[in-house]
């Protein structure tokens, strides 16, 4: 039922039809699911560690920002953890993870749309965390990359800029820098590479991206 409970609420906030800051009542979202209000609690408490809701002071949840300003600020969370991660990631790495790189590279280079070139540059970046053999780094960085927002803002980019190749680009030479263990270069590698994502996205170009919808669309779960 928490996993039902899960899905459905999940599905409805990525899509847009609640507005950031919808509050979501857990009586009503468990009426319309049919279910009880326990495994609606536990999905929304699994949301809010993924970012997709917020808790209110003893007044349950509301939608997250998931728009530009939210990315922003995950990616000042990721200028601040994946430049140590690259360096840990260059003292640890194993052959296996090095090719576990290479293969995210190519899997991007092969990318045919936007959706499995986000889908490879993730991968690179995940499996760059994983490298650095620290189970929370890797937990923390994926809960900072919201996989469907992602997917739609660089759908975006792929059509209006060069970012496919410079991706490529910065990945190749930090694999590089990992696999040489130079641990300072890859840490200032990977710093410049996620500061260069920060000045894209801070641009006016993306000031009016944020989540579609009205703010009140479902039967008094406002």
């Amino acid at each position: 039922m928490v996993d039902l409970a899960y899905g459905r609420i999940r599905a409805v906030v990525l899509s847009g039809e609640l507005a950031p800051g919808t509050k979501l009542r857990q009586v009503e979202l468990a009426e319309r699911l049919g279910i009880s209000r326990t495994p609606v609690r536990e999905a929304l408490l699994r949301l809010s560690a993924e970012g997709l809701v917020e808790p209110l002071a003893n007044r349950g949840f509301r939608v997250a920002d998931l728009g530009i300003d939210a990315v922003l600020r995950r990616l000042e969370v990721r200028a601040i953890l994946e430049p140590r991660i690259a360096g840990l990631a260059a003292e640890r790495r194993t052959e296996r993870d090095l090719e576990n790189l290479d293969a995210a590279i190519v899997r991007e280079e092969q990318a045919t749309n936007g959706i499995a070139a986000h889908d490879a540059s993730r991968e690179f970046h995940v499996e760059l965390a994983r490298a650095a053999h620290n189970d929370e780094l890797l937990r923390v960085l994926e809960s900072l990359w919201l996989v469907e927002v992602g997917r739609r803002l660089l759908s975006r980019r792929w059509v209006v800029s060069e970012w496919p190749a410079e991706d490529i680009e910065d990945h190749r030479v930090i694999m590089e820098a990992v696999a040489d263990q130079k641990v300072e270069e890859a840490a200032r590698l990977v710093a410049e590479h996620v500061s260069g994502a920060v000045d894209h996205w801070d641009s006016d170009l993306y000031v009016s991206e944020t989540s579609p919808g009205p703010p009140d669309v479902t039967d008094g779960a406002h």
